[in-house]
Formats: C-alpha cells, structure tokens, sequence
C-alpha cells in the first residue's frame, strides 16, 4: 500500500480525534430529565460555547443561561450568553463572567435543575478571588503557577483553595437545585473534579496539601495568602445537597485517541495508544518519544513498522527563558533533537482546542530534517529550549500547525508516523 503523505495523514488522525469529541454528538446520550422547574445552564471553558449551542439543539423545554469562554472561541446561541474572557490570564471579563453565573444559581428551588457544561480552561475563565483580594491577586498567582512546571492536579489544588467558586462552591450556591454536571475531560485520569478546577464538583483535600504543593514548586505566595489557604474548608463532598447532584463525562482524550487510531488503522497502518494522560517536563516526553520512535525504526520493536503512536496528556513547561511557545512545540524541538537525520519518522503535536500555550497554533509538525534545516538558518535547537523559544522555531520553518479553534478540548494530541 503506497504511504500516505505525512503531515495530511497525521492531520486526519487530529480531525478524527477532535470529531470524537464533538459537543452535539457527545451531549446526545447524557442529557438529564427536564425538571418540573426552570432549567438553567451555566459553562466555563475552551469549548463551552460550542456545548451550550449543541445543548439547545437538543433540549426538550425551555432553558436559559450563560457560559463563558476564551477570546475568540465564542458559537452563536439562542437562549445561552456567551461572554468570552482572557486565558490563560484571568481579567476583569472573567471576574464579571464569575459573578453573572454565580447570580444565575443564587436563589433557585429544589424543583429546577442546573446543566453545567464544564471543559479546559475553565480555571482562568473564571477567577473569583475570596474576600480581601483582589483579581491582580489570582493574576500573579496564576502566572506563578503556569511558570511553575507544576502537573494540572498540583495547580487545581492551589486554584480551588483560592477561589469562591471553584471546588464545588458554584454548585453549593445552586442548591437546593439539582446539579448536572456535563464534562469534556482535559485532565490525565478524566477526574471530573480537576476539570476547570470542577466548579461544581466538591471535594476532600486538605489545606496543608496545598500549601506543600506551593513549598515543592516553589511558587511564591504571600503572608495573606499562606493565611487564607491555612484557614480555608471547602465545601464537603458528604453535603446533602450534592447527593442529588449527578456528573458525566461525556468525552475525553481516551475516547478521541481510540478513534485516530482507528483511523489509522482504517487506512493501513497500525497504531498504538501509549497513553491517555501523560504528565511531567515536555522536553523530557518529546525525548522519552523520540527513543521509542527510533527503536521502532531501528529495530522493528516493541512495535512493527509502519506504525503510528499516539498519546495524550498534558505535560507542563517550566519557564527559563523568555522565549515564546506552548508545551505542544516545546515536547516536538526536544524530539526533533534526537530523532535528527531520520528519514522515516513524522510527528504532529498539538493541543486538540486549537491553541498551544497563548500563540494562535495548536501544535506544530516535526521529523528527522526538522533539527537539520533550522541549523540552516542558524537557529540551534539547545538555544531555543533554553530560552523556551519553540514556536519561533517552528514559525522559521513554515510548520506550525494551526487549525483555528475546534469547539472542544480533550486536552493534547501526539501522533508519531514511523514510516
């Protein structure tokens, strides 16, 4: 069978991964019963736009609402606002979105019914600083957190203690209405409550855990800060008012990995799934993926060739430099470096809503001239890392990988061809 060309096949293995995670597909077999009430909804994140359009496509009744997304992400709705806000840091439109939903919940009775639509980025889209701080507050500290290298977990656990709405708070405002928490996983694991923080989904966890985390990160917080997590309780997944609350994860990177490897598989190639939810440095993953690329090209093991290896997650990048780029083009420059002058391996990395870090790309492509053809243009790859310059790098060479917002996120996408 001739081989496909590279960057339109792993392209189709993407597009297959996004489609499986598509909101009005995944929404269809999970939508609650329509309460004798009102129904209301309310959303954060990447893809909550998209959700809320395909959910008025598909609800039965009368429903109302709003949802709240990055810039530029926002999907035309009938019945549901949309307010769009700053990601990865947080800004005023975000603490004005934090307030309208929390408005949306106040009040309600236990005959109507709250559908939160929750995906990525829901964390930054919805700052809520407690009482005695203010938003540049949660501003600095987010910074902090995403220069930190810290996992999504060790970050949400910080976040939900420094927040008045995150950690199931929004849902204990809802109640005594019911709560339907809908999810579209970013997260290794698919834990519904890490999230967007999980807004609406409470749970255990202890104030010195977070403050450890802060310790072993070396993310730097104030006396006043240090105070308020110290004294902070969240509210107690045993409630009453949360045994009537129900959660479903309607998509995930599990889910959308199985269908490019289907795809993969459709057009002759076998593919494997390394991983759902890879974590740790980029560099180090693009590394540990190159070796086994390699070895698959090298020696026929631990898999055959031609193969595809497919993995999922989301790696994190501590900040050394000044440079620009996302964990995606990060993850391919430290492959590339090691897979150098090796015809027969391809590689896209991408984050699956479309953006990589706070560029406009998604992710970038990469193969074995990849390191060879930026030595051309005098730019070396040992540089870029330290500096933390990916995308430019990528930008050199014409091979970013731009989509344009998906209307989904289930988190980061890697497909490695070895041909």
């Amino acid at each position: 069978m001739p081989q496909p060309h590279p960057k339109e096949f792993l392209t189709g293995l993407f597009d297959a991964a996004v489609r499986a995670a598509d909101p009005l597909e995944c929404l269809r077999a999970h939508l609650p019963e329509a309460p004798s009430g009102r129904t209301i909804v309310i959303g954060a994140g990447k893809g909550a736009a998209q959700m809320a359009r395909a959910l008025e496509t598909l609800w039965p009744g009368p429903l109302e609402g709003a949802v709240v997304t990055r810039y530029g992400h926002g999907a035309p709705c009938r019945y549901v606002e949309v307010i769009e806000a700053s990601h990865p840091v947080p800004d005023r439109a975000g603490l004005k979105a934090a307030e309208r939903l929390m408005s949306l919940v106040h009040g309600l009775s236990a005959d109507d019914l709250v559908i939160a639509l929750i995906c990525g980025g829901g964390s930054a889209l919805l700052p809520a600083p407690p009482p005695g701080f203010t938003l540049e507050d949660e501003i600095t500290l987010n910074k902090a957190l995403l220069a930190s290298g810290a996992p999504i977990s060790a970050m949400n656990t910080l976040r939900r203690h420094f927040s008045t709405i995150e950690g199931g708070r929004l849902a204990a405002l809802a109640h005594p209405a019911r709560v339907v928490s809908l999810i579209v996983s970013d997260v290794p694991g698919d834990e519904p409550s890490e999230v967007a923080s999980g807004p609406t989904i409470a749970r255990s966890g202890s104030t010195a855990e977070a403050l450890a985390i802060a310790d072993r990160y070396r993310i730097a917080l104030t006396g006043a800060q240090r105070a308020h997590m110290a004294a902070d309780r969240m509210p107690d997944p045993g409630c009453p008012g949360f045994a009537r609350d129900e959660v479903r994860v309607v998509a995930s990177a599990s889910r959308s990995l199985e269908a490019a490897m289907a795809r993969s598989r459709r057009l002759g190639i076998d593919a494997v799934i390394l991983s759902d939810s890879l974590e740790g440095e980029a560099r180090e993953a693009g590394r540990f993926h190159a070796d086994l690329a390699l070895e698959v090209a090298r020696r026929n093991r631990p898999f055959r060739r031609p193969a595809v290896l497919l993995s999922g997650g989301e790696t994190s990048v501590t900040l050394r430099g000044t440079g620009t780029g996302g964990r995606n083009t990060e993850f391919l420059l430290a492959f590339a470096a090691r897979i150098s002058g090796q015809d027969h391996i391809h590689a896209l990395a991408a984050d699956t809503d479309g953006i990589d870090g706070s560029g406009d790309n998604a992710g970038a492509f990469a193969d074995g001239r990849t390191a060879g053809r930026l030595l051309d243009r005098g730019i070396r790859i040992d540089a870029c890392l330290a500096d933390n310059d990916s995308r430019t790098a990528f930008a050199a060479l014409d091979d970013l990988f731009s989509p344009g917002p998906t209307g989904t996120n289930v988190n980061d996408f890697r497909a490695i061809l070895i041909a």
